[in-house]
């Protein structure tokens, strides 16, 4: 498994809580431990394959909460790429080449990971949840 480097200060469950329901969205439990326990970060290491075809990237920032007027990333990506990005995904990370790293949030796709291609506009299935995406991390 990667290892997390984060300056952020921690989630809290109220925090999460409070992201889920101001936007009518379930997140799925690996994904709130990760907040809980790191609240965003770096990942070491950071490379992961998107297909085949496509081949690898690297992971460039897992998105925090803002706690006590911290930068919210994952509020302001969030509202930023609302309706931009498939509906029924949030991106909670980029990779280095601006491309978002897509957690599943309805029925169909819930808990798994997906890459948004933004050139492309294609979402790659990357992982059946938030650990195990960590988890297949590797170095290049």
């Amino acid at each position: 498994m990667a290892s997390i480097e984060s300056s952020n200060k921690k989630a809290t469950s109220a925090a999460i809580e409070d992201f889920e329901q101001r936007y009518n969205l379930k997140l799925a439990e690996d994904y709130k431990k990760f907040l809980l326990d790191f609240n965003g970060g770096y990942a070491d290491p950071n490379v992961f394959e998107i297909s085949k075809e496509q081949g690898e990237s690297a992971l460039n920032t897992l998105y925090g909460l803002g706690i006590d007027d911290e930068y919210d990333e994952l509020t302001s990506v969030y509202e930023s790429l609302d309706g931009i990005i498939p509906s029924g995904f949030i991106s909670i990370a980029d990779d280095s080449g601006g491309n978002q790293i897509c957690l599943g949030v309805d029925d169909d796709y819930f808990g798994k990971i997906f890459v948004w291609i933004h050139d492309m506009d294609n979402m790659f299935l990357l992982a059946a949840d938030f650990k195990l995406f960590l988890d297949n991390l590797c170095a290049e």
